[in-house]
């Protein structure tokens, strides 16, 4: 059986808003605005001004404390719902999210307006007037259209933001292969000179001059799928072919490999260096000794290419990150838009990169 690896991150409704914008900030925005709604109450409570209207209890600490953290909790959510929900459904039509935007927004003031007497009651203990009630319903209303205002105002600037960010990392990214480009000017020629003296001083060893041969064919082709992402199978088969020539004349007899392949794969692209990544997996993770010889097969089926060999960990320390495999699956999925699968029961490890 075959197992795919598939990145998995499924948003939630809080982390697509703490993305983009500070939870402090959304917080400090829905406090200001509930303590500016209830200011008048804090005036008179403060005597500062006079009455509130005969119409409305006197302000007592209770009434705007609970006012005021009720207020804020209802901004709160609202501000969370409103900052980028447009990235949160971007993949519906611009007809659909509006409708979704107002569906949303009117069932958080049907639910606020519709708890705030009753909690209000069980909290303070006394009944809102008719009136209040009123005021209520208006202020809840007006506080909504502002805190959407508020919310689209906030989206532009995390836009602006992160527009600045992405052109500053591609300015640098810029340099950064400007730089690159620069150093593999020189290291190349530098390299392939060497390569090439080492030639004339082996001339006369047929094998060893075979070997710089290949690893000079092999650093060339590394160097030019720096520039192409995908090269076709029968490019990655030359490729292969020199890889492998190293790691036979080190360990001999101790390694083999078969290589079976259906020429109707031949002209398929795969991203550079997929094959000979596989085998050097295989020959780094596992035995190879007189008494445990690897090999390692490579063939196609219906689907693609698939790489095996038999597991014989290596009971020596193995130099390695663990990110190959996942590496690999990220390219294909960023090329092929397909995901490799990795099978492993305890006795065979295979790996299928698909070609369909």
């Amino acid at each position: 059986m075959y197992i795919t690896i598939i990145n998995k991150s499924k948003p939630t409704f809080f982390n697509l808003a703490t993305k983009k914008t500070n939870q402090s900030l959304i917080l400090g925005i829905a406090l200001l605005v509930s303590f500016l709604i209830n200011l008048p109450r804090v005036l008179a409570l403060l005597n500062v001004v006079d009455s509130l209207g005969s119409s409305i209890n006197s302000a007592n600490i209770p009434d705007v404390v609970f006012r005021f953290v009720f207020l804020g909790v209802f901004a709160w959510f609202v501000l969370l719902f409103n900052l980028n929900s447009k990235k949160r459904y971007a993949r519906f039509s611009k007809l659909e999210r509006t409708v979704i935007s107002v569906v949303v927004n009117a069932v958080l003031l049907f639910i606020a307006v519709t708890m705030f007497p009753v909690v209000y009651e069980a909290i303070i203990g006394n009944s809102l007037t008719r009136q209040e009630l009123n005021i209520a319903y208006f202020v809840y209303i007006v506080v909504l259209i502002i805190l959407i205002f508020i919310s689209r105002i906030l989206n532009y600037q995390i836009i602006h933001q992160q527009d600045v960010v992405e052109k500053e990392t591609l300015k640098q990214e810029s340099l950064k292969n400007e730089l690159e480009a620069l150093k593999n000017q020189v290291n190349p020629h530098f390299l392939f000179n060497s390569l090439n003296s080492l030639n004339a001083l082996i001339r006369d060893n047929k094998q060893a001059t075979t070997f710089v041969n290949k690893l000079s064919f092999m650093y060339r082709y590394i160097l030019q799928s720096g520039t192409n992402d995908l090269v076709s199978l029968k490019e990655e088969l030359k490729f292969l072919e020199s890889y492998i020539y190293l790691i036979e004349t080190r360990y001999r007899e101790r390694f083999s490999i078969d290589i079976s392949i259906d020429d109707k794969w031949m002209q398929e692209e795969i991203p550079a260096m997929s094959l000979q990544l596989l085998v050097e997996n295989a020959v780094k993770h596992n035995e190879i000794s007189e008494s445990n010889p690897l090999s390692v097969s490579v063939y196609s089926d219906e689907d693609g290419i698939v790489v095996k060999n038999k597991i014989k960990p290596r009971k020596t320390f193995v130099d390695s990150t663990g990110n190959g495999l996942v590496n690999l699956n990220k390219r294909f999925k960023m090329l092929k838009k397909m995901n490799i699968s990795i099978s492993n029961n305890d006795e065979l490890f295979i790996v299928k990169l698909p070609l369909n």
